[in-house]
């Protein structure tokens, strides 16, 4: 008995590795039509014959060898400081040790209510990891991290009806069919044969909408943007924070790859805290290494620490700040979600007597901006508006912000913290799905990561690879209407899990009559 049970541990710790490939960059998504249709109907098989702990120590393992294989690569933020390197092997299995705790909670419940007919349970158990994966990417700040609908990531005429739905309502349909498999092999009746190839249909009407919707973008007339917007994408070692590196010499390393034309009128775009041991308030120092290399026709966007006095002390603040050829600060932004441990520390004053302190600085905790905002630029009585995003804030679905009266969203990111790993991969990702979601182009700036423009129906237009240095120019762009997702929200989502309830309790009442 006991080799069984170390058998079945085995075997779903297998499952939930396996089920890490079929995210990106891998994107092998027909893993999961074996790994979750197997460990449905190992479940299944097990609701009348295990006690309850079992059945949440299944969806914990489950969860546990997903997140293990998927989200290894946060430890190597821990590498750049000596005094963080003991994290290292904590951190590596604490975070999909506690993230598994979702899974396994599902999983429970799934015990719980232990439904008897097929299709309920696969209703059920498809309800419970679509709303377990909103939580976890809602609740503590949120981490909406490699949720299942990623592995599709490829397939932009199929994840086109995010615009309709959002990735959340999209979530639970995927894990629904990486489960159909197995409705067909436990299938009793004609209704599970029926279930089986209605939802074979759905993938194949979404292609459809995508397809179209894609064609009817393409159809749209190009405009002339008032700026050309050029994207930075840099390849600049985050050792320049620790060894002393001249900011100078970064500075001028960004100006030789921006390459700038004097009459040209541009606004260019560096990644996120790009600028080592240099605040917002202190950057006029190097006005003469601008003011030779750009003219009165540029700006000049860029991630920078902002600080602030508040009670004779400083608040300090990731920032998005744009800059004229004199070193004017035209307008900025804060950032408002931060990166919990990296950029803000929980409990700062309990954790840092124990030695924690944020990793992505020495100043201690970010402050909170205090709203997005919408930033616009003019030229020639032309305005183009953009919404800024910061590094992370590229991940949330459905909470971007209120007000669509803009042209486009402008996300910079530093994905030098997570190495040459999957990491940034992953992170590109998320921006694919923003753009689709809200009808907007999405221009990406990073550094140790990559910088392109992608269109509103998920198309990359143009890229710089990660490892890269260069430039890539947005000078023209289709509008497009705002979604119908942009409009409602995650209001849907909670449309189809009230549809899923129905249909759950409605196929266990038909069994019990």
């Amino acid at each position: 008995m006991k080799n069984f049970f170390l058998f079945e541990t085995f075997l779903i710790l297998i499952l939930g590795g396996l089920t890490s490939l079929s995210l990106p960059p891998f994107n092998y998504y027909i893993i999961n039509f074996f790994t979750f249709s197997i460990f449905f109907i190992f479940l299944f098989k097990k609701l009348n014959k295990q006690i309850s702990k079992n059945f949440f120590y299944y969806g914990w393992l489950f969860g546990f060898s997903f997140f293990l294989s998927s989200l290894y690569w946060i430890t190597i933020s821990l590498t750049f400081d000596e005094n963080l390197s003991f994290l290292i092997p904590v951190t590596l299995f604490l975070v999909p040790f506690f993230l598994a705790l979702f899974y396994g909670l599902a999983v429970f419940i799934f015990y719980l209510i232990r439904p008897k007919n097929i299709l309920s349970a696969f209703f059920l158990f498809s309800l419970l990891f679509g709303i377990i994966d909103f939580i976890r990417g809602t609740i503590l700040s949120g981490f909406p991290w490699n949720l299942i609908v990623y592995s599709f990531s490829q397939n932009l005429n199929f994840i086109g009806i995010i615009s309709v739905i959002g990735t959340y309502s999209l979530n639970l349909i995927v894990i629904s069919l990486y489960i159909t498999p197995a409705l067909f092999i436990l299938q009793k009746t004609r209704k599970e044969i029926i279930a089986s190839i209605i939802l074979l249909v759905i993938p194949i009407l979404f292609i459809i909408y995508g397809t179209f919707q894609k064609k009817e973008f393409l159809s749209k007339e190009l405009k002339e943007n008032p700026y050309t917007i050029r994207i930075i994408g840099s390849n600049i070692g985050l050792e320049r924070f620790y060894n002393g590196t001249q900011t100078e010499n970064i500075i001028n390393e960004l100006i030789l790859i921006s390459l700038p034309e004097e009459k040209k009128k541009t606004f260019f775009v560096w990644p996120e805290g790009i600028i080592p041991n240099t605040y917002q308030d202190e950057l006029d120092l190097f006005n003469d290494i601008i003011g030779k290399n750009f003219s009165e026709n540029h700006l000049i966007g860029l991630g920078i620490t902002d600080r602030e006095t508040s009670d004779n002390d400083y608040k300090y603040f990731n920032s998005f700040s744009i800059f004229d050829n004199n070193l004017n600060l035209v307008d900025g932004y804060n950032k408002i979600n931060l990166v919990p441990f990296g950029e803000f520390l929980p409990f700062e004053n309990i954790l840092n007597k124990i030695g924690l302190k944020p990793i992505t600085n020495k100043i201690g905790s970010f402050s909170r901006g205090n709203k997005r905002k919408i930033i616009t630029l003019e030229n020639n009585n032309q305005k183009l508006k953009f919404l800024p995003l910061i590094c992370y804030e590229i991940i949330y679905s459905g909470n971007l912000t209120k007000n669509f009266d803009f042209d486009f969203i402008l996300n910079i990111s530093e994905d030098g913290w997570f190495g040459k790993s999957i990491g940034p991969k992953q992170h590109f990702t998320h921006s694919v799905f923003r753009a689709i979601e809200n009808g907007k182009y999405i221009i990406r700036s990073s550094n140790n990561g990559m910088a392109a423009i992608i269109n509103p129906v998920g198309q990359v237009e143009k890229k710089i690879d990660y490892g890269k240095s260069g430039f890539i120019d947005f000078e023209k762009r289709r509008d497009y209407h705002q979604t119908i997702f942009s409009t409602y929200g995650n209001k849907i989502f909670i449309i189809l899990i009230l549809l899923y309830i129905f249909l759950t309790f409605s196929f266990n009442r038909i069994k019990n009559e």
